[in-house]
């Protein structure tokens, strides 16, 4: 038994059982909710309830809300889960530091400015969240649920991701830094 809560106190975790969790998790929500594992449209639905409080009712009457419907569902549980489990794990691990806004990557790359990583940090999180809007879905919707499916548009999805994060890992770590 003490093996088995040992494991929740390791900074990283094997690919391979984190693969087979998703995997496992990917199962549980098809076969409880009949609906595959997805985010971003959760991130969209927040946005549109902001922009409700703000502007009234009318706002749910756009034909973009109409369709992913402003509410709070099972997508909002899953991301409220995954930024809790990420706090928890990091507490159980040892590894969460009050203060750390930098990482050391960045720091020999662009310098120790928390206000330039935090606004950088802004606008990739915009940015991201447009590409998967535009996409159709994140990639947990496409990357995981969606593969796993074998829709072509997801593979695609995937593919793309993969050669996206690595030119922009190279653009910035190679010709900027």
């Amino acid at each position: 038994m003490e093996t088995m809560l040992a494991f929740f106190t390791d900074v990283s975790w094997s690919p391979y059982v984190v693969g087979i969790g998703i995997g496992i998790l990917s199962w549980l929500s098809f076969l409880i909710s009949g609906k595959p594992i997805a985010t971003s449209t959760t991130f969209a639905r927040a946005g549109g309830m902001i922009e409700q409080m703000i502007k009234g009712e009318k706002v749910a009457e756009r034909a973009y809300y109409k369709k992913i419907k402003l509410q709070i569902n099972w997508q909002w549980m899953l991301v409220l889960g995954v930024v809790i489990g990420s706090f928890l794990s990091a507490i159980l691990s040892g590894d969460f530091k009050v203060g750390v806004w930098v990482p050391s990557l960045w720091v020999s790359a662009f310098g120790d400015s928390a206000f330039l990583r935090v606004i950088v940090a802004i606008a990739g999180g915009i940015i991201l969240g447009f590409g998967a809007r535009f996409a159709g879905g994140c990639t947990s919707g496409h990357g995981i649920s969606g593969t796993l499916q074998l829709a072509v548009s997801s593979w695609i999805s995937a593919i793309f991701f993969f050669i996206g994060g690595i030119i922009t890992a190279h653009i910035i770590f190679y010709f900027i830094a």
